[in-house]
This record gives C-alpha cells, sequence and structure tokens, in this order.
C-alpha cells in the first residue's frame, strides 16, 4: 500500500509547486529611474510630509492637466511637466501610501501614478498604469534618501486584472479536483 502513495504524494508536490511557480512569476517587473521614460513630472521643494493624501491627488492632478515640458508655479511649488507623453491619463484619487524602494503594482490596471518624495530634494511623479508586477523606485535621488510614496489610481477605484484572476482560481480549482481524485482511491 505505501507503493500508491508515495506516487500520490509526489504528484501533488509537484502540482503545488507548479501552482507556486505560476503565482511567483513576475516577468514584467523593473525599475524605475529619475527622469526615465515613465515620468510624468517634478515637484520642487517637494511634499516633505506637510501635504495630506488629497492633496497630493491634487498635485498629482496639476501635473496631468500641464502642457509637455512646460513649467508652473502654484500652491507653493514648482511644477515642471515631463516631455513624456501618454495615451491616457485619467484624474488622480489616493489608493495607497507605503515606504521602501520595492513597490508591488498587482497585474495591472490598479495602479495609474506612483509619487514618491525624497527628503530635502522633491518629489517624483511617475505614470505607472502600464506597468505590473513588482517594481523598484530609487532609494537616493541627488544625495537625498527616500522618504515615502503613494500610489493612485483613476478615480481611486481599481479593477484587478480579470484574465489572470479567472485563469488562477481554474488552475486551483482542476489542481483540488486531481488531489481529490487520487486521495479518494
Amino acid at each position: 500500500m505505501e507503493m500508491k502513495v508515495r506516487p500520490r504524494h509526489k504528484f501533488l508536490l509537484l502540482c503545488m509547486a507548479f501552482c507556486g511557480a505560476i503565482l511567483a512569476s513576475s516577468p514584467d517587473a523593473r525599475a524605475l529611474g529619475i527622469g526615465d521614460s515613465h515620468e510624468l513630472g517634478f515637484l520642487w521643494p517637494g511634499i516633505q510630509k506637510k501635504a495630506g493624501n488629497q492633496d497630493k491627488a491634487v498635485y498629482v492632478n496639476h501635473l496631468i492637466g500641464m502642457a509637455l515640458g512646460a513649467i508652473d508655479v502654484a500652491r507653493g511649488e514648482v511644477y515642471s511637466r515631463s516631455s513624456h507623453g501618454f495615451e491616457s491619463l485619467p484624474a488622480a484619487a489616493q489608493v495607497r501610501s507605503g515606504g521602501g524602494r520595492t513597490i508591488n503594482l498587482g497585474h495591472g490596471s490598479l495602479y495609474t501614478y506612483l509619487l514618491a518624495t525624497y527628503k530635502g530634494y522633491g518629489t517624483e511623479v511617475w505614470y505607472v498604469g502600464n506597468l505590473r508586477g513588482v517594481i523598484l523606485i530609487p532609494l537616493v535621488a541627488a544625495g537625498h534618501h527616500l522618504s515615502g510614496w503613494t500610489l493612485f489610481g483613476a478615480g481611486g477605484v481599481g479593477v484587478p486584472d480579470g484574465g489572470l484572476t479567472v485563469t488562477l482560481l481554474g488552475v486551483a480549482l482542476g489542481v483540488l479536483a486531481l488531489a481529490r481524485r487520487f486521495l479518494i482511491r
């Protein structure tokens, strides 16, 4: 009887390893940089913990409304809009804040903008609407350390990628059905 039990366990372990590999894979991971092609703009002197989340959304929305390559002064900040054009720039609403340089954007379409503040330097804003997975942002900018970041979604409500969710659900149900079949024998 033990001979039949071992192959079943090996099969289940193989199925679990396969599912884990699917969940852990993140081929779209990348690093963002100051002034790279995802830069929406820059604020100087930057937020520096003086602004609430609603004010941060106002700053991002001001950048969205500016012409490419323009510089503007408003609300005590100098806004510098990058020359990078993006297909669609919906209004920003604050979703999540945090610290550290590693950020998980999920599987797409949940977050649109990323605002990162560097103490004593300013605030960088990136468009991340076309990115997914884990991203890295600079820990140091011009010798100044990252003090925090805020992710924004379009209208405050993000919708996760439904295709991946359905695929993972199907794989999980299939593995459960196979496990049940082999364990009942």
